[in-house]
């Protein structure tokens, strides 16, 4: 499915791979979302010291939020990131 906010994110995640900030990102179940707020993507940064210019990098986009991906059932890589802080249904 063609998600206009769902790919601005996705071409930002390539745009900080490209620039050596991160290894990996995934987008688990992408073809069933039809919202950014439902998408739950997960990314592997280069080094630990590139965190906050990653985290300063997706706050650029609405209602940004990240985490360590504690149970790794969705995804092997280490962070987890939405865009979905505050939101309701």
């Amino acid at each position: 499915m063609n998600v206009p906010e769902i790919t601005k994110v996705k071409e930002h995640l390539d745009e900080l791979k490209e620039k050596g900030l991160i290894n990996s990102w995934e987008l688990p179940y992408e073809n069933l979302l039809t919202r950014l707020t439902a998408a739950i993507f997960f990314l592997d940064a280069v080094d630990e010291s590139k965190l906050d210019e990653i985290w300063k990098e997706l706050s650029k986009h609405p209602r940004f939020v990240y985490k360590k991906s504690e149970n790794q059932k969705l995804s092997k890589l280490e962070w987890r990131v939405e865009f979905n802080e505050g939101f309701e249904l």
